[in-house]
């Protein structure tokens, strides 16, 4: 079942090349939606695909970058088709 999740990563997610990382995991598992850096130093992701694939897609993003992430609030809700693709917001 197609899913929308709606998370913000807060630790030292900026300047260590997060958003190219999350760009690139989520290309690879087609997943779709963006991901941006916040003016507070959190990065916020939107994302949209089967379940499974988003489990898989955030196990990974908290695999390789355990070491920055201190904490992560995500939010499970209803997809509702908006995204076409995976790109970093400016």
């Amino acid at each position: 079942m197609k899913k929308y999740a709606h998370v913000f990563y807060s630790g030292r997610v900026q300047g260590v090349g997060f958003r190219y990382t999350v760009l690139d995991i989520a290309r690879q598992q087609k997943i779709c939606g963006w991901v941006k850096n916040l003016d507070d130093g959190r990065v916020e992701v939107s994302a949209e695909a089967e379940e499974d694939l988003l489990k898989v897609f955030f196990e990974q993003v908290k695999h390789d970058f355990s070491q920055y992430i201190q904490d992560v609030d995500l939010e499970w809700l209803p997809a509702n088709g908006e995204f076409r693709d995976f790109q970093i917001k400016f």
